[in-house]
């Protein structure tokens, strides 16, 4: 009788096990550190391994920029690497680690209270000297009118609402503001306004200069600085709102009464009416109201008017205070920077050349700061392909954290000269369209980011694989005609008046004809 080794009996039947998997530690990470265990020192902990110095980076790399690690931040990234690892600075690089990944930067939002305290504009001496601008636009048709320039004194606060046929020019701007504003008030210190075409172009600004008047200009995607003027829109889009007819093609009849309403009530601010500061008293509204009322003398109406503007300054500096406490509350200050320095730019109003904003980085960058406006705002160098304005508020940047993990920065590669001609390379393409019965492709460029990628037409494009694959991708994408991937001369296609992302600053080749290849 022969005995039969004994069989246990398996935890998990047979038939609810799908698969087998194996894993084994066979990386070259991993070989390196079980053969340098020896060199652990006596602190570290039974169940880990030890990291010598020179494989600190590779383990920080494997534990946060994988994808079975995820990115996470500093405290889940710490605790993953304690499940398996150990070294004496562990906390402390982790932490250096994380803070400057430069894919964490992009990806991630920020949870922290805005930076930068509130600046108040300074309060002015008297009524009309400092002036806010600003248009209110896309207004339906009313009498050949579809503007609305909206002007207001910062001291007063008394506004002038001018109907205009389309957005004025720079010079078309400049008479407006002659006829309208200049023959009541006479020339003003400052204007205060956004950054539209008209009030930053040459010939506003060398009117202004001519007058002696300085401008001051909101920064980018911040018009809280030219917050006055966006009050009064809003209070003027109000009323229109309450007495325009069923077509809403009678506002421009409205604006005298919009205008009258406004400068006659009391402003919260100011604790007076528009009118009682500049011009001492209520205007009659009805005929019976000063039936008994005395003709002031001079003397004493310019000592009531002189009271009213010192109180009114009074009112105005004590309302920018309580407004200062306020916003703060809601904010921290911000960094400081210097010129020089490199800052990463949030994308929250940029509209990037993505398929979808709700993928798109955070933020992008970074970039160095050409100048300093003001506490408050500064100047960046941009690339040409981003075509906004390059001044931005520092609620909207973010500084380039840098300790012995930042990585360095690498310059976008230059072009490779083919035939006297510079050629830049094309990585992957994204997207597909027609655009005035053109076909164009919108392309990434190897060693660019997002805000370089650019629109290219199919005829300066050489890119027959990427073109094939991206079609069997997307077969419903906008595509050729005849076939793609026919090989055309030359393996590169030359191009007249089309520009890739930037030809950089310290590229020799700046000029002459560019084309692109893959």
């Amino acid at each position: 009788m022969s005995t039969q080794p004994l069989v246990p009996a398996p935890i998990v039947p047979e038939d609810k096990i799908l698969a087998s998997l194996n894993t084994q530690i066979d990386s070259p990470f991993w070989k390196s550190l079980l053969s340098k265990q020896a060199l652990a020192p006596s602190s570290k902990p039974p169940d880990r391994l030890f990291v010598p110095p020179e494989e600190v980076l590779i383990a920080l790399r494997l534990f946060h920029e994988s994808k079975f690690a995820g990115h996470f931040g500093i405290e889940k990234t710490l605790s993953h690497i304690r499940r398996h690892l150990w070294w004496p600075t562990l906390a402390k690089d982790v932490k250096d680690f994380v803070t400057t990944c430069p894919v964490c930067t992009c990806s991630k939002p920020s949870r922290l209270k805005p930076t930068g305290l509130l600046q108040p504009l300074p309060v002015p001496e008297r009524p009309w000297s400092h002036l806010a601008m600003d248009f209110l636009v896309e207004l339906p048709p009313s009498s050949g009118h579809t503007v609305i320039f909206v002007v207001v004194d910062r001291f007063s606060k008394m506004a002038h609402f001018i109907p205009l046929k389309k957005l004025p020019s720079s010079i078309e701007l400049a008479h407006v503001f002659t006829k309208e504003i200049f023959r009541l008030h006479g020339v003003p210190n400052v204007i205060v306004s956004d950054r539209g075409s008209q009030f930053i172009s040459k010939f506003w600004r060398g009117f202004c200069q001519q007058l002696g008047v300085q401008l001051s200009f909101s920064s980018a995607y911040h018009p809280q600085t030219n917050g006055l003027a966006e009050r009064t829109n809003q209070t003027l889009e109000t009323y229109l709102r309450c007495f325009i007819s069923d077509a809403q093609d009678n506002w421009v009849s409205l604006l005298p009464w919009a205008e009258f309403a406004y400068n006659n009530a009391t402003s919260q601010s100011t604790k007076y009416s528009p009118f009682e500061i500049v011009t001492g008293m209520h205007p009659t509204v009805f005929p019976s109201s000063f039936t008994h009322r005395n003709i002031p003398v001079l003397e004493d109406h310019l000592r009531v008017l002189r009271s009213i503007w010192e109180k009114t300054k009074s009112n105005l500096e004590s309302v920018s205070l309580i407004q200062k406490r306020s916003a703060d509350l809601r904010r921290r200050p911000s960094p400081v920077y210097h010129v020089g320095d490199k800052v990463w730019l949030s994308t929250r109003h940029i509209r990037l050349k993505v398929p979808s904003m709700k993928f798109a980085p955070r933020f992008i960058g970074p970039y160095k700061i050409l100048r300093c406006i003001n506490p408050v705002s500064y100047a960046l160098q941009l690339p040409p392909s981003l075509r906004i304005p390059n001044t931005f508020h520092v609620s909207l940047l973010k500084p380039l954290l840098c300790n012995r993990f930042t990585r360095p920065e690498g310059l976008p590669p230059p072009p490779v000269v083919v035939d006297g001609c510079p050629e830049f390379e094309v990585e992957s393409i994204l997207d597909s369209r027609r655009s005035r019965n053109r076909l164009q492709y919108l392309v990434h460029w190897r060693g660019y980011g997002p805000a370089d990628r650019s629109w290219v037409s199919l005829r300066d494009l050489h890119a027959p694989r990427l073109l094939a694959a991206f079609h069997r991708r997307y077969p419903a994408k906008p595509a050729p005609v005849r076939p793609v991937g026919v090989s055309r001369v030359g393996g590169a296609v030359r191009t007249r008046g089309l520009h890739p992302p930037r030809v950089p600053s310290w590229c020799p080749m700046r000029a002459g004809r560019r084309r692109f290849r893959v």
